[in-house]
Order: C-alpha cells, then sequence, then structure tokens
C-alpha cells in the first residue's frame, strides 16, 4: 500500500515547503503564472481606471491658483528687540511651523471672509465643484436628517453660521508651506474664479502682516501696562525700604558722614592720637633720662636740645669757658697758686654749679612733660578702649543695617529697571515693526491649475493596475482549491492518479444507442453519454486517467485474485459516481470480470446513471438475504454486472447496513465470482458509511473535483480517517477545465506538457 507521507495546511504561506521549511527564494513561475491568470482583472481595473479618471477630467471645474510668498524678516525684528527685549523670541523651526498654523487660523481666515465680505459674495459661495462632487454634496444634504426637523433659524444666528462657513471653505481651499528650511511661508488659494483666488491670496497676506502689527502692538500695550502697575508697587517699595534703613540708622545710633559712621571716625582719630600720645611719652622719658645721666656724670660739656636753646645756660657756659680760658693763661704764666688763678678757679666751681641748677631745671621740666604725656596717653587708652566698644556694638548693628540697605538697593534697581523697560515699551508703541513682509504679490491666475489632466490620467492608470492587481491577488489567495497534481502531493502526501478533464457527456444518447445496451429488465441503460464515455472514447484523456488508477490498483494490491475498490469524495457532487461506472467499464472492456456495487444507499448516483428501471438490488441481498446473481444487471458489450441500490425509502441506518454480515456476505459471493468489485461508496464528508465499510476494503480511488473543492476540507477529511488514508491507491482530480489548466502550469510539470500529450488522445 501507499503510505500517506506528510499533511500540509493549505494556509501556508507562498515559499513554505511542506515540512516547515520555509523557501525564500522568489518563485517566478508561480508569479507569471498568477499574472496569466489574472491578467483579464488587472486590464479591467486599468480600464476601469481610466474610464473614472477621463469622468473625473470631463466633469471637474477648472480651478485656479494664485499664489503670494511672505517672508519672516529678522532684520525687522531685530529693530523691535531693540526697542524692547519682550520680543526675545528665537526664529527656529518651532517659530516659523507656529506662523504656518497662524495663517491658517480663523483669525486669519475670518478676517479675510469680513473684510472681502466673502459670506456675501454669491461668486465665492457657488458650488463650482464637479459633477461628482455634487451629486455627492446632494446624497449628503439628502441624507441629513437633522435638518429635516430643524426649526426656522435666528437671523443673527444664521449670519453668523454664514460667516463662519465661509471662513471654512477659506481655510479649505488655502494651502500654506514652508519653502526649504527658509524663513518663506509659501501661500496658495484655490478657486474656480481666477480673479477671486488672486483677491483672497492677496487678501491673506494683508491679514497676517495685520494680525502681526496688531499682536505686536497689544502686547506692547499690555507689557506697557504691566509694567506700569510694577513700577508703581516697586516705587512704593524703595520708599519704605528706604524709610526703614533710615529709621534703622536713628533708633541705633548709626549717624554716619561721609559714608562712614561718627563712631568709625571717632576710635580712628583716638587710634591716631594716642599713637602721638605714646610717641611724646617715649620721647619725654628719653629726654628726662638723658639729662639726669648728664647730671649724674657732671658733665659740662655734654649737650642737650633745650640746654642749646637756654639763653641762661649758654651765657653761664661762655663765662665758664672764659674762666677756664684765663685761669690757664695765668697758671702758665703765674703758676696755678696764683691768686688770679685760684680766684678763677672758684668762678669755675660757681659757674658750673649755676649749670648744674639750670640742668636740674631743665630735667624738672623734662619730668613735668613726661606726667603730661603719660596721663594724656592714658586718657586715650579708656577714650580708645571706650569707643572699641561703642563701634564692635556698632558693627553688629550694621549687619542689619546691610541688609535693610541692600533690599533697598534692590528695590531701587528693580525700579530703575522696571522704569526703562516701560519706557521702551512706550516707545515701541509708537514705533510699530513687523516681523514679516511680502516679497512675492499674489497676481491673478491666467491659466487653470487643477485638474492636472496628466496626473489625473496616470494617477487612474496607476490606481485601475492596482486595484486590479489586488483584486487578482485576493482572488489567487482565496484560490485554495487543488490544480494540479504536485498539490495532491504535497498537501495530502498521496499519489496522484491524473486528470479527468471536464467532457460534454451531458448530453442524451440516441434511441439506437439506449437500445442496443438491451430492452431485458436487468440490462444496464445509459441514457446520457456520460455514463459511456469511456467506452465511446477509449483514447481520451479521461480514460487513460482511469487506466492510470488501475494500474495503481494492480500494483498497489499485488497477488490479490480479487479486489474490492471503493469509489469515495470528500463532498456530494464531486462526480464519483460517474468515475466509478466509467472505471468498471473500462476493467470489464479489458476482459476482467468487474461487478459494480451501489454501495450510497442515502444518493445512489450509479443507480440513476445505468439502472433506474431496476426494482431490486443492494437492500434486498442484505436485508433479505437474495442472491446477488438474482440482482445483478449486465451490460451485454462489456460484461459489466451492476448491483444497484433501489432505495424506496430513507435509509437512516445505511453505515450497519454497510458494516453488518448481510453486506460482509454480498462482498464474499462478490470476490468468488469477480475479478475486480467496484464499490460506488458515499461521500466520506457528510455521512460515516464509507467509514463502516473501510475494513473490508482492499483500495480507495479519492476523486476530488478540480478547482472547486477545498484543500483543507480533503486535508481534513484524511486526517480524520486514517485507514482509508492508509488504502488510498490516489487521487484523482475531475472535472478538470483544459484551458484553465494551461494557466496553472508550472515548467517541468506534467500540466506544462499536456498539450504535447494531445497527439496520443483522441476525444
Amino acid at each position: 500500500m501507499l503510505q500517506m507521507q506528510s499533511r500540509v495546511d493549505d494556509t501556508q504561506a507562498p515559499g513554505e515547503w511542506p515540512g516547515g521549511v520555509v523557501d525564500h527564494s522568489i518563485d517566478f513561475d508561480h508569479l507569471i503564472a498568477a499574472a496569466r491568470r489574472q491578467w483579464r482583472v488587472v486590464v479591467g481595473g486599468l480600464v476601469g481606471g481610466l474610464v473614472l479618471g477621463v469622468l473625473y477630467i470631463l466633469t471637474a471645474v477648472p480651478l485656479y491658483t494664485a499664489r503670494t510668498s511672505v517672508l519672516i524678516d529678522r532684520e525687522n525684528r531685530a529693530i523691535a528687540d531693540q526697542l524692547s527685549a519682550l520680543s526675545g523670541v528665537l526664529d527656529d523651526e518651532a517659530m516659523v511651523l507656529s506662523q504656518v498654523e497662524l495663517l491658517k487660523s480663523d483669525t486669519i481666515s475670518l478676517a479675510v471672509t469680513d473684510k472681502l465680505k466673502l459670506a456675501e459674495d454669491p461668486a465665492f459661495n457657488a458650488a463650482g465643484g464637479s459633477l461628482i462632487g455634487t451629486a455627492v454634496s446632494f446624497v449628503r444634504s439628502s441624507v441629513n436628517v437633522g435638518a429635516w426637523f430643524s426649526s426656522a433659524a435666528d437671523p443673527v444666528g444664521a449670519e453668523e453660521a454664514g460667516r463662519q462657513a465661509a471662513s471654512r471653505r477659506v481655510q479649505a481651499n488655502m494651502t500654506v508651506i514652508r519653502v526649504g528650511r527658509t524663513y518663506v511661508l509659501d501661500i496658495s488659494y484655490v478657486s474656480a474664479s481666477p480673479a477671486l483666488s488672486g483677491k483672497i491670496a492677496r487678501a491673506i497676506a494683508e491679514a497676517y502682516l495685520t494680525d502681526k502689527l496688531d499682536s505686536k502692538y497689544e502686547a506692547t500695550r499690555r507689557a506697557g501696562d504691566w509694567l506700569q502697575e510694577r513700577i508703581e508697587e516697586l516705587r512704593q517699595k524703595s520708599l519704605e525700604t528706604d524709610l526703614a534703613v533710615q529709621k534703622f540708622r536713628t533708633a541705633n545710633g548709626l549717624v554716619s558722614t561721609g559714608g562712614r559712621l561718627v563712631t568709625d571716625q571717632q576710635l580712628a582719630e583716638l587710634n591716631s592720637a594716642l599713637i602721638v600720645a605714646q610717641a611724646d611719652t617715649a620721647k619725654a622719658q628719653a629726654n628726662l633720662a638723658r639729662i639726669r645721666d648728664i647730671i649724674a656724670k657732671g658733665q659740662t660739656d655734654a649737650i642737650v636740645t633745650d640746654v642749646l636753646d637756654s639763653s641762661i645756660s649758654n651765657t653761664l657756659r661762655e663765662k665758664f669757658l672764659e674762666a677756664s680760658k684765663r685761669e690757664a693763661e695765668i697758671a702758665d704764666r703765674l703758676g696755678p697758686s696764683h691768686a688770679q688763678a685760684i680766684r678763677l678757679r672758684g668762678e669755675m666751681r660757681e659757674y658750673q654749679r649755676l649749670m648744674f641748677e639750670e640742668l636740674g631745671r631743665i630735667a624738672e621740666s623734662y619730668q613735668s612733660d613726661l606726667d603730661v604725656a603719660r596721663g594724656r596717653e592714658k586718657s586715650l587708652t579708656e577714650s580708645v578702649a571706650q569707643a572699641t566698644g561703642i563701634s564692635a556694638t556698632a558693627n553688629e548693628t550694621q549687619v542689619q543695617l546691610r541688609e535693610l540697605e541692600r533690599e533697598a538697593e534692590t528695590y531701587k534697581n528693580l525700579y530703575q529697571t522696571f522704569l526703562q523697560r516701560y519706557q521702551e515699551a512706550i516707545q515701541q508703541q509708537s514705533f510699530p515693526v513687523t516681523g514679516a513682509r511680502v516679497i512675492s504679490r499674489a497676481t491673478d491666475p491666467d491659466r487653470p491649475s487643477h485638474p492636472r489632466k496628466s496626473l489625473v490620467l496616470a494617477l487612474s492608470l496607476i490606481l485601475g493596475v492596482g486595484a486590479g492587481a489586488g483584486f487578482g491577488a485576493f482572488r489567487e489567495f482565496r484560490d485554495r482549491f487543488f490544480r494540479t497534481g504536485d498539490q495532491v502531493r504535497d498537501v495530502l502526501g498521496q499519489e496522484f492518479l491524473g486528470l479527468a478533464p471536464l467532457v460534454d457527456g451531458d448530453g442524451v444518447r440516441s434511441v439506437e444507442e439506449v437500445e442496443g445496451d438491451g430492452f431485458h429488465l436487468r440490462a444496464i441503460r445509459k441514457p446520457t453519454a456520460i455514463s459511456n464515455y469511456v467506452i465511446d472514447h477509449p483514447l481520451s484523456a479521461f480514460a487513460e486517467t482511469l487506466r492510470s488508477a488501475k494500474i495503481a490498483a494492480d500494483l498497489g494490491m499485488p497477488g490479490k485474485q480479487a479486489r474490492v475498490i471503493g469509489i469515495v469524495s470528500v463532498l456530494p457532487g464531486e462526480g464519483k459516481s460517474t468515475i466509478a461506472v466509467n472505471f468498471a467499464e473500462l476493467l470489464a472492456s479489458q476482459g476482467a470480470r468487474t461487478l459494480l456495487i451501489d454501495a450510497d444507499l442515502r444518493n445512489p448516483g450509479s443507480t440513476r446513471a445505468i439502472g433506474r428501471h431496476a426494482d431490486a438490488g443492494l437492500l434486498e441481498a442484505v436485508l433479505e438475504g437474495r442472491s446477488i446473481k438474482d440482482l445483478l444487471m449486465m451490460n451485454q458489450k462489456t460484461k459489466l454486472a451492476f448491483l444497484p441500490a433501489v432505495v424506496k425509502r430513507r435509509v437512516p441506518h445505511s453505515s450497519e447496513l454497510l458494516a453488518s454480515m448481510g453486506m460482509a456476505q454480498v462482498l464474499t459471493a462478490a470476490t468468488q465470482n469477480f475479478d475486480y468489485v467496484v464499490l460506488d461508496l458515499p461521500p466520506l464528508g457528510p455521512v460515516v458509511d464509507a467509514r463502516a465499510i473501510s475494513s473490508r476494503i482492499d483500495g480507495f480511488l479519492f476523486v476530488v473535483e478540480w478547482g472547486k473543492t477545498a484543500r483543507k476540507v480533503v486535508r481534513q477529511t484524511l486526517a480524520t480517517e486514517p485507514l482509508i488514508a492508509e488504502k488510498c491507491l490516489g487521487v484523482i482530480l475531475n472535472k478538470v477545465d483544459t484551458e484553465k489548466m494551461k494557466l496553472y502550469r508550472e515548467y517541468g510539470s506534467s500540466e506544462y506538457y499536456y498539450s504535447r500529450y494531445s497527439s496520443y488522445y483522441r476525444e
């Protein structure tokens, strides 16, 4: 038996092979084949898109576009920024995009609407759309149920509604884009009237510039008002803080002159005086010590400053020197013992005594000066100590004073700064500068910009081809039926036996042909040509596929004297009964003893095809035990035996009958007298009859309708019927449209060479 190798989900992605192995290469054969199958759909989409494009061009109203360019002027902004620091916003990306949104805003559109009175302009409010747009607007207004029951509108409200509608229309027909990375904004307006397009485009630019001026003036005015309020507050605060500083100085005695506290000045002066007093004391003490040393040593030739300044000392000294000179002269001439020399020495001693007495008086004056200097030094030391304490206390208090002064200074600076800003704001109000200017003024266009015929046609063709290709791809995606033998092998893992072409065999046979079948009640009669197609066309592709099935049966069941073969399908209407009748006729025509049994007790298709006149059959053999020899019908030409199923009423337990001992006896009797027993079994999908009898069948021929039966249902059915799948001899694709089959062939496949096989077939 042929074994089922693998089961692959029919929903696998293109390029994915059975077993989960993904082939990442592009299968151009599949793509080309899909294009051949769907080219009519693509062409239909192309033609449809072209027709729609032509209709749009013929019905569209010409539209005119007027353009103007506005430059966000950085130089003018620099002038304005010099006048006021409030406009120090950087002209960056966000600022330029903000200007684009400003041009698209209701502020600009409403300003244009009011200036040009567009709400009352009949040319502006005219429909001006294409035939398609008019139809869409009519349908939209027709389905607006709310408008049917709306009450009479308020005149004021209606006027405002018209104004808003005109504003929205201006916004809808206006386009604002930034030119590259520059500060230039391109403004365009589209209208059915060239004059109206130019007028509105110019009005948009003017409204933008006016809004810039108004906004700057309003911002400056608001800033001035705010600054004026803040200035008044700061002025009051500055006065309060200054007054607080002065009160604190008075309360704490922090009197200052020349920027310094009086206590600090006094302390500095006392320190200077103390230093001088200390120097005077040291000087007086040195003078006193020197003169006392002179007196103690009796140095008559020692000199001090006050002695030189004293006339008495100078006179006594002169006299002493004169006496000394004379005494020396007399002593030299008359001798030291001379009375005159002695008298002179006595005078010299007197003069010396008087000189030292004068030095003593000078020493007493030095002592007096020293006492005065010491007293003054002591007084200044006490004064410095007292002033130091006062200054230390004042310094501690000055910490709070400096805090108050800093606060007062801060408010003073703020007051001056805000006052300066206020003056600048006042100047800017009197000198308004806009931050933009028009660099390209809009003119009335002389030719329509829409519709662009070549572009519309190109887009229509592209969209049509895209729609057709998309629909074709969708059809390909939804095409999950069996088309080729490779699909049978890949999805089901079963042997592919061949294609059974869709033949024109439904015609009624002639009277002579029917009479030739025989008049006996047990003679097989074939009123339609399809039942006898394999006999009438023995060299056809149909007959060749059935011969392939016979070879598969012979090779798949070697050594059997009698072969029981079941013909099954998944769904009703796939042509299994036709295959069963013709397969049995083929076997019989080749000389094999062949019995065809119609085992479909629910819908006996073979009986309707060749044995409608029968009055008894399989049911009588199974239920009543009648011999099949008494129930068989015969084809006198091919010697085919046929056991019909005469169903006179519904048989609810058909599966039990097929699995019963009576059916087993029928099959046993058949295998004893025939080489091939062919059973036309019910389909696997709706009933379980085939499963019930599967154990008594040697092999199954699986019939699948080409292009109609989904791969998934066949795969799932075989998965749930493992015994039938195991005994399956192969699959026949039935009702194949040979013309359409050409679209599914791939290079190297059997279908690709089907046209070359035709020389061997005679239909």
